[in-house]
């Protein structure tokens, strides 16, 4: 099978390349990498000339703006973005009956659930802020380009939405990068490190997601809504705790609430996906067995 990856360059479209190259469906060609130069969001057109190209059976769509507070200063540019590109891009693909896995996010949703469960498919969704509500729009976009190719006639393509969360994962400059560049900085001036401790989600590592996205793909049924995150929750205080505890740091952490610091964008404050099954019938593993493969990578980037 011939997959193309959009976002090729981007945290999770690197892990979706390598993943996807060591997958035994892609055959001895691999997978196809789309970066920036050869489909941009801002020229979404360009998805015509690299389909004809290159001819793939299915795209793994991970182009997206992801900058959650540059939204919020420009929503116009978001909604173009993450919303009108996507049903632009997933138009091509559904005219020629080939699969698309659009990948989405949790801030879809508005995070004022308080019964202690993660979002479920069919939760009805209402973000919050710009960034959620783009990538709403490009989730709707998508089914609309789906649901008009598949009508009579139709050229039978499936369309797979997979909504993940609080993704980290080389080459860094993520969650777990900065809180440990953070502390290093409270040490240096003999103060406690102050971390969120009223924001909750499902801390996900980009290699999981991928090797999802891999299985997914095997199955050859994509179709339909997926939550693909690491299991269990976590606030930013308990994923830094969690973090430190790998790396046998001991760290004075103060918990803090999220409005401590004032940004352009407001995340939802209970943004836990609850996960869907996988083909294969196991979920993914705990997000702190996760984080454990990812640490020793990231601890030697910085040098520890």
């Amino acid at each position: 099978m011939r997959v193309a990856v959009t976002g090729a360059g981007g945290r999770l479209g690197r892990a979706l390349f390598q993943a996807l190259a060591d997958a035994p469906f892609t055959g001895l060609s691999g997978p196809i990498a789309w970066t920036r130069a050869e489909f941009d969001l801002d020229d979404p057109g360009t998805i015509h000339v690299v389909l004809d190209r290159d001819r793939p059976e299915a795209v793994v769509n991970a182009a997206a703006w992801t900058d959650v507070d540059g939204c919020a200063r420009d929503p116009e540019l978001a909604l173009r973005r993450n919303g009108e590109a996507v049903g632009d891009l997933a138009a091509a693909p559904a005219s020629r009956g080939i699969d698309l896995v659009h990948i989405s996010t949790n801030e879809i949703f508005d995070g004022r659930r308080t019964d202690g469960q993660g979002y479920g498919p069919d939760d009805p969704s209402n973000p919050i802020n710009p960034y959620g509500a783009s990538k709403l729009a490009g989730e709707v976009a998508a089914a609309g380009a789906y649901h008009g190719a598949g009508g009579p006639g139709g050229t039978g393509g499936q369309l797979g939405i997979v909504r993940t969360a609080w993704l980290y994962g080389p080459p860094g400059n993520d969650f777990p990068a900065k809180i440990l560049a953070a502390a290093g900085r409270a040490r240096a001036e003999g103060e406690s490190l102050r971390v969120v401790g009223d924001e909750f989600g499902s801390p996900t590592f980009t290699h999981d997601v991928a090797e999802a996205v891999c299985e997914l793909l095997g199955s050859g049924d994509v179709a339909g809504v997926h939550h693909v995150v690491n299991s269990g929750m976590a606030s930013r205080a308990d994923w830094a705790r969690e973090l430190f505890r790998q790396a046998g740091m001991d760290v004075e952490i103060e918990e803090v609430p999220a409005s401590t610091w004032e940004r352009a964008s407001t995340p939802p404050a209970w943004g836990v996906l609850a996960p869907t099954p996988l083909p294969g019938g196991e979920p993914l593993r705990a997000w702190p067995a996760a984080l454990a493969d990812y640490a020793p990578t990231l601890l030697r980037a910085v040098g520890r």
